[in-house]
Parts: C-alpha cells; structure tokens; sequence
C-alpha cells in the first residue's frame, strides 16, 4: 500500500508543476495520525511557489481521488503533513492477504536480480569465539536474510584469521605446555592467553613467537604446520556447533592463509604504479591524501598486514563469486583500518571498491566491560549462550526450547540496537516475559498458535465497522521489512515486531476469539499475526519455539 500512495503522491506532485523531489511516506507515531504520514507538501512547496499548507489542500483534494477505493480520509495536519487513513475493506483485503501468504508475507522485490554477498562473525581460530563475534553473527545473519527477503541472491561468506601474529601466540603457547595435538576450543584458549602474555613479558618468547609467525607463512617447518593444521581443525569445528546453535549456514570460507599471498601481491603491483611507497623496508598506503590514516600493508619482515590480506580477500571474492553488493561486518573499533582498505582498494580496483560496503557493529558488554582475551578472561560466545540456556531452563524444562529461548533472548538484545550501538546484556531482562525481549515476541506467537490449535473453521461473517488496531499494524509488515533492509538496520523490524506483539496480547486480552462476535474474522486476523511474527522472527534469526 505505501508504494501505492506513492506513486500518487508523485503524480499529484507532477500535476502541481513540481518533479524530483524527495518526500516520505511513513506511519505516524500516533494511530490518531491515520495510517500513512506523508511530508510532500513541506518538501515541494519552495519549488512549487506555495506555502506548505496551501500545497497539501491541493495535494490531498488529488490524492482523495486517486486512492479513493482504499482510503477512508486524507486530512491535513501541523504545518502542511498529509494523513491517510484506510479504509475498512482495505485493511480487511491486507489481512486476509497476510493469512493466505503464509511464508510468503511480508517478501519483496527491490532488489530482485542482484547478487549479494554479506560476510560477517570473521572469528579467529587457534581463539576462542568472544562475544564481539557474537554481535556480528546475529547482525550480519538479520541483514543477509533480509535482503534475501527483499529479492536479492545472497551468499553469507565468513573470513577467518588462520594466520598471523595471534596464531604465533597459540602456538607457542602449545610448544611451550608440550601439546602436540589441542584437544579443544578451550585449550587453544589459554595457549594464546599464555602466549600472548609472554609476548608482552619477555624478549626471548617474543623473538620465538615472531619467528613462528614467519615459519608459518614460509611453510618450511613440517612439525610446526603440523601442529598449526591440527590447532586449526579444532577451532573450525568448535565454531561450526555453534553456527548450528545460532541457526546460520555459510556458503563460502575465507581465509588469511589464503588471501596472504595475493594481497602482498596486489600491494606490490600498486607499489609498483606509485599507489604504496615503501618506508623503512616496509610497504605503506598513505591515507592523509584521502583523509585517513597511513597504514603498513606489509612489514618490514615481508609479511602481510591484515590491510594486504584484505586486498587479497576483495579479489578473492570476486573470483569465487562475482557479485553486485558486497556488505562486510565489521567492528565499530576496525572503521578507521577499513577506510584506508578501500581507500587503496578505490586506487586498484574503483569497481570492487565502490560496491563493497562496511557495516559497523558496536560493543556488547556485560557488567564488568569488555573483555580482552589476550588476558585470559575472555567472556566466549558459547559460555554466555550457556549460562543464559541454563536460566531460560529454569522455567522450560525441554533443553531444546530453553536454548531456543536463550538464543532469542541473546539475539533480540543485539538487534534491537541500531547497529553501532554498544549493548550491555542484562540477562534477567533478556528473558523477561513481560515486553522488550526476544521470549516475549517468541511467547506471542506460542499463544497464538494455542488459540488457533483450539479453533475450527470459525462462524460468522463480516468484520466490525472499525478494523481492529492489530490489523492495521499488521498491514505495515511488508514496508517495515523493506525499509529494514534499505536502510541496513535490522532493528526497525525488532522495534516493530515488540508493537505487534503488544498489540496482540491487548486484542487477545480483550476479545473473545473463539465463539465471540466475528469469530471467523478473529481468527483469519490471529493467523495473520501468527504469519507476520513468525516471518519476522524468521528474518531477524530468532527461533520461533512450538511451547514455552
């Protein structure tokens, strides 16, 4: 419907003489507003040589024509807003749509035909997963299934450090406890703790740690890439379990090991055409010409920086799977390191730059702040996903719904934040039931899956003269999702589905559904809520649990 009262109000607008102008379309804060807010009239009016209020007459006296079978008022409010209301049989039209759909509401098409490749979590094996990966798994995992709903073909991609000087630290940390073979996620944990702190510590082990750093590369020591293979596995399948518990799927894996040569290469070609120059036997990108910073791209010893094996990974992408978009999650502290990537990435390959797109994550932290692995007191994805199951066990015997449960309660914190935002999880606020949570939106859709499993075909025909507040909030899902998706932010949808479901706990509190007035219609508008939630939770990766 709001693409409709668009494509109105842009013709109303041509007919006032006035083009190209950008105006809004939005739902108003106050369902007192109508339906639909559109700001047209204050956006055009300069142009048009009219005072807003004066435009919007002549604008609404147009739109109450042109949408005259699907509105039932269009008012002019504060300095020259235009409202719409819609009428009944549009809202009721909207609603048995949304049931009919099914999995299909709420699906667009803006991006239809485009190839998109979103990566994100981007964890470091021989570490264990911390909760900053956390973050960018459930933002990244919101916005690839999001603009998949919109139309696109989307690959989720997952970019990991297998190299590089923290690997050194895990294996030196293993040398040093004589393990030959990690037996766990946990293990190699504290081995990089060890060895990051010796590091820091003694100028014996950091000398022996920067000099497995440059066996690793070379490739020239057998035990050593041994021991590197086996501390590899063990870190990928422990990440593998907990992608599964999250509910994502990767379609490729990248890795530094292997973005590490093409990008030292990629570095000394633009060396080469004066794009890097080289300083103090080292290979630099100096950023000031652009506005940023200068940055290494590969060391004094030879060895690529992450901003080289960034290079490396832009073209290795494209190689694999040529694509239209490429959105990359990253964390708020890393924007200043990927400005000077695309920076250089812009002077090599204008195309592969202009199409790749950074999005930007905040801190989640808990009471005591963010925590640094280098110390040892890492707080790990999987152990706060842990104690925050075992809560939600308290009150749901079956391991299967408590985790389900934790894993809503962990993602609805994150998405419910613009992206940037940092997050303090509170974990007894997490799981409340009582509004603000991800358990709340889960319960939602439990209770109405309830009172549709008690219900028949329902008896009754019509509706009541004014649609119920739920169906004209259900009618907005499609936009919400889309605008969700446009604007990169997931949390537009978490926002709207904590309404939605508020909307209908009050409709169920206060309606007789089964055998009251209206039934049949109540329950074509209880399956139609049960669409839009689960769908929606579908698109934010939230589990949507069959009891709780």
């Amino acid at each position: 419907m709001e693409e409709r009262i668009r494509q109105a109000v842009s013709e109303a607008l041509r007919e006032a003489v006035v083009a190209d102008v950008a105006f809004s379309v939005e739902r108003p804060t106050e369902a007192a507003h109508g339906d639909y807010a559109v700001n047209a009239a204050m956006a055009a009016a300069k142009a048009a040589g009219k005072n807003p209020r004066e435009l919007a007459n002549a604008l609404a006296h147009k739109l109450r024509a042109a949408l005259r079978d699907a509105v039932s008022r269009v008012d002019i409010a504060g300095p020259g807003f235009i409202n719409i209301t819609l009428a009944r049989d549009t809202v009721t039209s909207i609603v048995a749509f949304a049931d009919a759909q099914g999995d299909a509401w709420g699906t667009g098409n803006a991006r239809a035909s485009e190839k998109v490749m979103v990566e994100y979590t981007d964890p470091n094996p021989f570490k264990e997963m911390h909760i900053g990966h956390l973050m960018s798994n459930t933002i990244g995992e919101a916005v690839a299934r999001l603009t998949k709903n919109a139309g696109a073909l989307v690959m989720r991609a997952n970019y990991q450090g297998d190299v590089g000087p923290h690997v050194a630290k895990a294996l030196w940390g293993l040398l040093d406890a004589g393990i030959a073979d990690p037996a766990s996620a946990g293990e190699l944990g504290k081995a990089y703790a060890h060895g990051a702190k010796a590091y820091e510590e003694s100028p014996k082990a950091k000398e022996a740690i920067d000099a497995i750093n440059r066996a690793i590369y070379a490739g020239t020591d057998p035990e050593l890439a041994e021991l590197w293979r086996n501390g590899r596995e063990v870190s990928l399948e422990a990440f593998e379990e907990l992608y599964r518990r999250l509910g994502t799927k990767f379609d490729f894996y990248f890795f530094e090991s292997e973005t590490a040569l093409p990008g030292m290469e990629i570095v000394r070609d633009g060396l080469a055409r004066g794009i890097f120059e080289e300083s103090d036997g080292a290979i630099i990108y100096r950023g000031e010409k652009k506005g940023f910073h200068t940055r290494v791209f590969i060391t004094a010893h030879g060895t690529p920086t992450y901003e080289a094996k960034e290079l490396g990974l832009a073209f290795l992408k494209e190689e694999r799977w040529p694509s239209d978009r490429s959105l990359i999650l990253t964390a708020h502290e890393q924007v200043g390191h990927f400005e000077v990537v695309n920076a250089a990435l812009e002077d090599i390959a204008p195309l592969l730059a202009k199409k790749t797109k950074h999005i930007a994550h905040g801190f989640l932290k808990l009471t005591s702040g963010k925590m640094s692995s280098r110390e040892g007191n890492v707080i790990t994805a999987a152990g706060l996903l842990k104690e925050v199951t075992e809560k939600a066990q308290e009150k749901n015997e079956d391991p299967l719904i408590a985790e389900q449960v934790a894993v809503g309660a962990l993602k609805y914190m994150i998405l419910r934040q613009a992206p940037g935002s940092d997050i303090v999880f509170d974990p007894e606020k997490s799981l409340s039931l009582e509004g603000d949570s991800g358990p709340y939106l889960q319960y939602s859709l439990v209770r109405a899956r309830s009172v549709l499993a008690k219900a028949g075909a329902g008896t009754g025909t019509g509706g009541p003269d004014e649609p119920f507040a739920l169906a004209r909030l259900i009618a907005h899902f499609p936009e919400v999702a889309a605008r969700a998706e446009a604007l990169l932010a997931p949390n537009l949808l978490a926002t709207y589905l904590t309404e939605l479901a508020a909307e209908w706990n009050s409709f169920y509190a206060q309606e007789q559904i089964i055998g009251g007035a209206h039934e049949a219609h109540k329950l074509m508008l209880a399956r139609a809520f049960a669409n839009t939630m689960r769908n929606g939770l579908m698109l934010l990766g939230i589990p949507a649990p069959v009891k709780m």
